[in-house]
């Protein structure tokens, strides 16, 4: 035996990997999660994120084994549910779903206690669906896009649109329209989107430039009526429905996109883990359905790809801010 080692040193090592080797098979046997999930959605109950959002929980809930729990923190824009996502313990058991807000927040948004891009990893975009310019038929009379900005011109400031807060998606959307349009039509901020489009459908505001995920449903309803989809091709959902290439704003793109984010500092395994589950869930028939109807398609697009894409719409969003004067109201 080696001088200075010792029988008990032999013995004290082999516990030791044997130790090791157990606690390593425990985790391996045991993996992520072991407990229930928490995806923070911040935005309330009933908006577009939630249309996507409680359909995956289900799937993935059922797929995984432990439940993934919806914790809707809206307000300011969706900033303030980000900021407590940032926060919040680097293990895999908090999730983000943010959307494209959060690419526009941080150019209207001058204070912000978090960084999209430094305080979260980006894991994957989960859905893509295009803007849609919707009124209450009660409010306003215009069947046709043509009618409705032929409308707005005549009476700048009388007409008035609903959003899911300052600096939302839905903000700026109806701001680019403003400047492609050459309209002035009063912006309203609500606390999210689903309290946004009640409004709508009872008829206290007049128009909303809206995700097809959450008025798809109250369009084909009769509830409010759509003018526009946003892009250059019209969407299954809504087939008979005109894009804005079709009634001359070919170059009026908008899409309300949403993702996951894990806090900064999660662990890779448990973020190849999370994903490739999520990827599971969205290949189910279930979800495929719910997509469609939604006006998105699957996407395919995760890690630093998804990373690359938001930085691009932090960018882009920035440009529009500037020219349109978009601020907080």
């Amino acid at each position: 035996m080696t001088p200075g080692f010792q029988r008990r040193d032999v013995l004290q090592l082999a516990l030791a990997a044997g130790a090791a080797a157990l606690a390593g098979g425990a985790r391996a046997q045991s993996g992520w999660p072991t407990r229930p999930v928490t995806m923070i959605v911040p935005f309330p109950a009933g908006g577009g994120t939630d249309a996507f959002a409680r359909p995956l929980s289900a799937q993935f809930s059922s797929i995984v084994g432990q439940t993934l729990v919806i914790d809707n923190r809206g307000g300011a824009g969706g900033t303030v549910g980000a900021s407590i996502a940032s926060k919040a313990r680097a293990d895999g058991y908090t999730l983000f779903m943010g959307a494209v807000h959060h690419a526009i927040a941080p150019s209207v948004y001058p204070k912000l206690d978090y960084d999209l891009e430094k305080d979260f990893v980006p894991m994957m975009l989960l859905a893509d669906v295009p803007q849609v310019v919707v009124v209450n038929p009660k409010r306003v009379s215009a069947t046709t896009l043509k009618d409705f900005v032929a409308y707005a011109r005549q009476n700048p400031g009388k007409l008035n649109y609903a959003s899911a807060g300052s600096g939302t998606s839905h903000h700026l959307a109806g701001e680019l329209f403003k400047l492609q349009t050459g309209t002035f039509i009063t912006h309203i901020p609500y606390r999210g989107a689903g309290p946004a489009l009640q409004d709508l459908i009872a008829g206290n505001v007049d128009v909303m430039f809206d995700g097809l995920g959450s008025s798809a449903q109250h369009i084909k309803a009769g509830r409010i009526k759509a003018l526009m989809v946003a892009g250059r091709k019209r969407n299954p959902a809504l087939p008979d429905v005109p894009c804005a290439a079709e009634v001359g704003l070919p170059d009026y793109t908008v899409t309300t996109w949403y993702g996951l984010w894990a806090p900064k500092g999660t662990p890779a395994d448990v973020q190849a883990r999370a994903i490739d589950d999520m990827k599971k869930a969205l290949a189910t028939d279930e979800l495929k359905s719910i997509w469609a109807a939604n006006g998105s398609e699957i996407p395919n697009l995760t890690g630093a790809q998804y990373g690359a894409f938001v930085n691009a719409e932090i960018k882009r969003w920035a440009a529009v801010v500037r020219a349109s004067g978009a601020k907080l109201e």
